[in-house]
């Protein structure tokens, strides 16, 4: 068994008063050798913790304790090293960022599909099928049939979709992303745009992966992911990919093999846009990097980036 459990988790609850949780929330988790990054909003919480079983659980219990936070459900995987270099608590305006300042989150509530109703769904041809992530995580893998509106954040999607909307015809609306967070809050903001038959995937892509069998499974490629891994695969093992630490885009082995590789520096899709100063500090961050490694030290340049 892995030693080390990696908990993806968050909540859209009322924390009046989150501020003043921050603090012990991040004691509790240096206390038990925990890293990863929680986010604390007005609306919610969501974070990703890695760490022991006991450390985990400690963190859990902690956070269940929050108001409205009893039912807090979260997905695990099992890796043998930590996929994070330290532990932060972050204030935030909202958990995931959209940008639109009306969402009602509880307008998501009982729009649910579980993994096991999820194929049914998505194979209705009445149903148009949307993945709400970003561009660079739906190029490594998505599910058979799924529109990707091509979007860099999160914050674009509103305005994708009234675009969208304007010029294709559908009577209901399916959408998923990693763990469930964005395509709830799409799901309230869809609601709040007047569209009823809209649902999304419970625990989103993880939980799919997780509870499906593969045979079964209309999942295809691999899913990134917001920590050192990258990507995992369906059995939740960490994937074939790797990322480029110039701008966060996930990269193959050819990608690697390519002129325009270097590593910490560029990679094919980034090659052109560096200016000499940029890539002069890439180059050197590099060097620290593999300097602390060398040292069995950690570099906190080397942070990945946070989901968006």
């Amino acid at each position: 068994m892995s030693k080390i459990i990696v908990a993806a988790l968050y909540k859209f609850v009322s924390l009046p008063g989150f501020e003043a949780l921050k603090a012990p929330l991040l004691q509790v988790a240096i206390d038990h050798d925990i890293y990863g990054t929680v986010l604390l909003a007005a609306e919610g919480l969501n974070g990703t913790i890695a760490g022991p079983r006991t450390g985990i659980d400690a963190v859990l219990a902690h956070l269940k304790a929050f108001p409205g936070c009893q039912t807090l459900e979260w997905k695990e995987s099992y890796l043998d090293n930590n996929p994070f270099y330290r532990m932060k608590v972050r204030l935030k305006k909202e958990i995931v960022t959209m940008g639109v300042s009306d969402i009602v989150p509880e307008l998501s509530h009982e729009r649910y599909v579980t993994p096991q109703e999820w194929n049914d769904v998505i194979t209705d041809p009445q149903t148009l099928l949307i993945d709400t992530r970003n561009d660079y995580e739906v190029s490594i893998g998505t599910f058979e049939g799924a529109v990707n509106p091509k979007t860099t954040s999160f914050r674009e999607f509103p305005e994708w979709f009234r675009n969208y909307r304007q010029k294709h015809n559908y009577k209901k609306i399916a959408m998923f992303c990693t763990g469930g967070i964005r395509c709830e809050k799409s799901t309230a903001f869809l609601r709040g745009e007047g569209i009823e038959d809209v649902v999304h995937l419970q625990g989103g892509i993880l939980k799919y992966l997780e509870t499906i069998p593969k045979e079964n499974s209309l999942w295809n490629g691999e899913c990134f992911v917001f920590d050192n891994r990258v990507s995992v695969d369906h059995d939740l093992r960490p994937g074939s990919y790797d990322m480029c630490h110039a701008c966060r885009q996930p990269i193959t082995a050819e990608d690697k093999a390519s002129a325009h590789y270097i590593k910490g520096v560029a990679c094919p899709a980034c090659y052109d846009q560096h200016d000499e100063k940029k890539r002069m500090a890439l180059h050197e961050r590099q060097k620290q990097m593999e300097l602390a490694k060398a040292r069995g030290q950690t570099h906190i340049g080397a942070v990945q980036r946070k989901e968006a």
